[in-house]
């Protein structure tokens, strides 16, 4: 049985908290966000924070535990969370916490990778990762006080759409009068940007993520977006001169990594679908789900969709969808390429989910579009039998 906190974070059931390495992969991966958004060398100089401190304590321990070599110091440790899959540590994991070749942290760039992101989002004990959800729940507040459900709509697409603004193009979303309730939240959650993202005097977005890339000694980009990387080396979109961005801004990382990314993924279904002929909504009802799909004899669906890298946590975090706006069927979706990535995702991902999440399917996006455009065919073939009908009959 899967538990909750009071605020919905999804906590360990029994089958895992019997395994000592969960709550070390939860300190690890909560330690490991922190010093990436430290500043600074004194992240790395002693005395350490203390959830780094604690991480490594507690690894050590877990290692000698177990009669294993533990790491000697903080670069060692963060060395085996770069070099070594997470199966193989001495931690006692259970079976589905991990997959083969899953790391912590990217070997190319030393960031964070989701699956880090989404160890310390789903057991989190930490504020730090948990800044996502308290903007979103914050915006969400302003824009009920103010009864502008459109100023929450364009709020989520502004993240989704632009996690990196120009000078010029803050002045413009500024003067923007729909997300008058959200200003003041903008203006502390898009934060300058380091000048560690300059490749002589020019920025650069990817082009199919739109977050900014990373510049590698010897040439080449780094996207900060593992399902981005796996696609190959990522597509340079905009080249950004430092003397015409003037500041640039960027999303902060805990909001890059669980609105904009999955948000991505919510606007391309939506807009596969407008392009079936479908009435789609994104976010309805103050983000009560992702999606909502109306076709043309009434029939509704609603869609959540979910793009994460583990499918256990995506299970243990399954829940029915908001029963408003009403619909006739619901569906959780996750990106093709998840699945495509990771052998028995949606089998991990039933195996993990609460009972009261049973009747929630997870479809892939490309399986969401085959069963839109088949029940459009059903659709259209139905009316045109009606039709044929009321010719034949002679009914008005």
């Amino acid at each position: 049985m899967t538990t909750t906190t009071g605020n919905g974070v999804p906590q360990p059931d029994a089958d895992w908290s019997a395994h000592r390495g969960i709550p070390l992969m939860r300190t690890l991966a909560t330690a490991l966000t922190v010093l990436d958004a430290a500043t600074g060398p004194e992240a790395f100089t002693l005395p350490y924070p203390p959830e780094v401190q604690r991480a490594l304590d507690r690894t050590v321990l877990a290692c000698l535990e177990r009669g294993a070599e533990p790491p000697v110091s903080l670069p060692d440790l963060l060395s085996w969370c770069r070099e070594r899959p997470v199966a193989d540590w001495p931690v006692g994991l259970p079976a589905e916490a991990a997959g083969p070749n899953d790391l912590l942290l990217d070997p190319d760039s030393s960031r964070p990778t989701e699956l880090c992101y989404e160890w310390a989002e789903q057991f989190s004990d930490s504020a730090l990762v948990l800044y996502d959800r308290e903007i979103i729940r914050a915006a969400l507040r302003l824009c009920r006080e103010h009864g502008e459900e459109d100023a929450y709509t364009e709020f989520r697409r502004l993240l989704v759409t632009k996690p990196v603004l120009t000078s010029a193009e803050e002045w413009t979303v500024s003067m923007d009068h729909v997300l008058d309730p959200v200003k003041e939240l903008l203006s502390r959650i898009y934060r300058p940007v380091p000048d560690s993202y300059l490749r002589g005097d020019v920025y650069a977005t990817c082009g199919r993520c739109l977050t900014l890339l990373t510049p590698l000694d010897g040439g080449g980009w780094w996207c900060e977006r593992d399902r981005c990387r796996r696609r190959g080396r990522p597509p340079v979109g905009r080249r950004i001169a430092k003397e015409e961005a003037g500041e640039l801004l960027q999303l902060a990382r805990p909001l890059r990594q669980f609105v904009t990314g999955p948000g991505q993924a919510e606007v391309d279904l939506g807009r596969r679908l407008t392009e079936l002929g479908l009435k789609v909504r994104m976010w309805p009802a103050y983000d009560a789900y992702d999606v909502h799909i109306t076709f043309p004899d009434g029939w509704v669906w609603a869609v959540d969709v979910k793009d994460w890298a583990h499918p256990a946590f995506l299970g243990r975090a399954a829940r029915p969808v908001p029963q408003e706006p009403r619909y006739d069927e619901a569906f959780w979706v996750v990106p093709q390429e998840r699945v495509d990535d990771r052998p028995g995702y949606i089998s991990a991902y039933e195996r993990n989910r609460p009972a009261a999440a049973r009747g929630v399917p997870l479809l892939t996006d490309t399986q969401l579009l085959a069963r839109a455009k088949d029940r459009l065919a059903r659709v259209g073939k139905a009316a045109h039998k009606e039709e044929t009908r009321k010719e034949e009959t002679g009914d008005a």
